[in-house]
């Protein structure tokens, strides 16, 4: 494409901003071009796929824990809340309220046994008892269990911090990358392969970005010992966070990051390419996205990293930019003359970017309100993905069966190796042996890497997207929720949303919510440059 046409792609994700949702959604089935013989064999083989999942012998923990503790029960909240907490409290005193707050009010009881896992139900007494010695009823054994409890809070402490540790564990590969590779080493013989994921969140000053910096050619360097195939998509990977490398990472820094980031990130590059190795840049907040696209291009065009194939973007489906931004990785890669890889997601700050847009008073939001609205979006920008497969390797990052049984419709007639799928390390692992199996398709394993400290943003952020009482990771081992409806075709849901007030309504009918500017945006930056412009003049 000419140069042109690349600035036209642009204005078009510009515009797609603030889209209106239902006609965004019109034109992603027009996009995913599917029919309902298409539609209806899809949801059948999710079905299948969801019953093969059942009868698996090793449901994963996330499923079963969400089962029987999800966000639809007051027991689940809780636990969550308490996870969030509990390594930000800075004393003794504080922990033990919290801990009293959170578990002495909750029936656990009726939990008691109910869960397929032996570790949930061992959980579940645990949490029984200690809610049974915190609680402090009236009546004569009142000073036998306040004793009790002043002797018990430091084991109990202890022993809820030890089981946090514990469950996070079972969602981070290693609290070092070294650790990582040798756990990754029985899964690998299995047929997976593995991206690498250092935890840790936004640097707060330039230290933090240069300790992250150093930590990533660390990890790289690392990996690279286990780059032994020929292709970058046979190899492990690792992934970055733009935010992790600049602590001034947003739009009115703009200059300060391309001349800062953009050669931490070359830098880093280079070294993944002189591995062969995947180098996946995360996504970010949906503010962002117009900045990481001008980073990615200053990084991609550069001529020193010709002849590699392991450029990896990862793309929100939840964003109605989500096709544009294809349309411009696509660009990208044919005016570089080098394949990119695509790592399609649905999406990780719904709850923040919802949040942000009604403060803003904007009047419409950067992400679909509907859950079957991304599940389309997930669709028919994978029927994008698998027609430019020349251009693009697709990743395609999913616990859901019926997303999983849409991709492999539409790539019915492609060879095994022009696409793969991935999941979370601690989640999905029954579908993805079944995929690999059945299928052959490549299937990765996104996998954190990080000490505890570093795990809790992370492991709140993957409760709060599967906890609710619809989401499929919740549903997956839930008997009494029958395979058809676990595996429901989203086109048929379409229109069904939420009603979420836009900002301008946020204090209907009491007040008129003021009008913001988001000034992250380029034509509203635009459009405040020529009004300011007039004034002067």
């Amino acid at each position: 494409m000419n140069a042109t046409a690349t600035v036209s792609i642009r204005s078009a994700i510009d515009a797609a901003y603030l889209a209106d949702e239902s006609t965004a959604v019109a034109a992603l089935v027009k996009q995913a071009n599917l029919t309902t013989v298409d539609r209806a064999t899809i949801s059948g083989h999710g079905a299948q796929l969801v019953e093969q999942i059942r009868t698996a012998s090793d449901p994963g923990l996330m499923e079963v824990f969400l089962a029987e503790y999800g966000l639809s029960t007051d027991e689940g909240i809780a636990l969550m809340c308490l996870a969030e907490a509990l390594l930000r409290v800075p004393d003794a005193d504080t922990i033990d309220a919290l801990i009293e707050d959170k578990i002495a009010p909750s029936d656990w009881g009726k939990h008691l046994g109910a869960s397929s896992s032996s570790l949930v139900n061992a959980s579940t007494w645990a949490l029984l008892l200690t809610g049974r010695v915190l609680d402090d009823d009236r009546g004569l054994a009142q000073p036998l269990r306040r004793a009790l409890k002043r002797v018990g809070e430091p084991v109990i402490r202890a022993a809820v911090a030890r089981a946090m540790r514990e469950m996070g564990r079972q969602f981070v590969l290693g609290e070092n990358i070294n650790s990582a590779m040798k756990r990754a080493a029985g899964m690998e013989e299995l047929g997976f392969t593995y991206s690498y994921d250092m935890l840790g969140e936004a640097a707060r000053t330039d230290a933090d970005a240069k300790n992250y910096h150093l930590a990533y050619s660390r990890a790289i360097s690392a990996i690279a010992a286990a780059c032994t195939h020929g292709t970058v998509a046979e190899n492990p990977g690792i992934s970055v966070k733009l935010s992790a490398l600049h602590p001034r990472y947003e739009v009115a820094q703009h200059a300060r990051v391309m001349t800062d980031l953009v050669p931490r990130l070359r830098s880093l590059a280079m070294l993944a390419k002189s591995a062969g190795q995947g180098f996946n840049v995360d996504a970010e907040e949906a503010d962002r996205l117009s900045l990481s696209l001008d980073v990615i291009e200053a990084v991609v065009t550069d001529p020193a990293l010709d002849g590699w194939d392991g450029f990896g973007v990862v793309v929100q489906a939840y964003g109605p930019r989500a096709s544009h931004v294809i349309d411009w990785l696509a660009d990208l890669a044919k005016r570089t003359g080098r394949k990119i890889m695509v790592r399609l997601v649905k999406g990780a700050y719904w709850d923040a970017e919802i949040k942000r847009a009604q403060v803003l008073g904007l009047d419409g939001f950067p992400v679909f309100t509907a859950k079957a609205h991304t599940d389309v979006s997930f669709i028919a920008n994978a029927q994008k993905l698998l027609g430019l497969t020349d251009y693009l390797y697709p990743q395609f990052a999913t616990h859901n069966a019926h997303t999983v049984a849409a991709v492999l419709h539409i790539a019915r007639d492609l060879p095994k190796d022009r696409f793969e799928f991935q999941r979370l390390h601690g989640m999905g692992e029954a579908l993805h042996k079944i995929v690999l199996k059945e299928n052959g398709t490549r299937c990765r394993i996104y996998a954190p890497v990080g000490a505890h400290e570093d795990l809790l943003a992370y492991l709140v952020r993957r409760l709060l997207e599967n906890g609710a009482n619809s989401s499929f990771v919740n549903q997956i081992v839930d008997e009494n929720v029958p395979a058809q409806q676990v595996a429901a075709d989203p086109f048929e849901q379409i229109g069904d949303m939420p009603k979420l007030r836009k900002g301008p309504a946020l204090f209907a009918p009491h007040r008129a919510n003021s009008i913001g500017w988001d000034i992250t945006h380029q034509p509203t930056l635009d459009t405040l440059e020529t009004e300011l412009s007039a004034l002067r003049s």
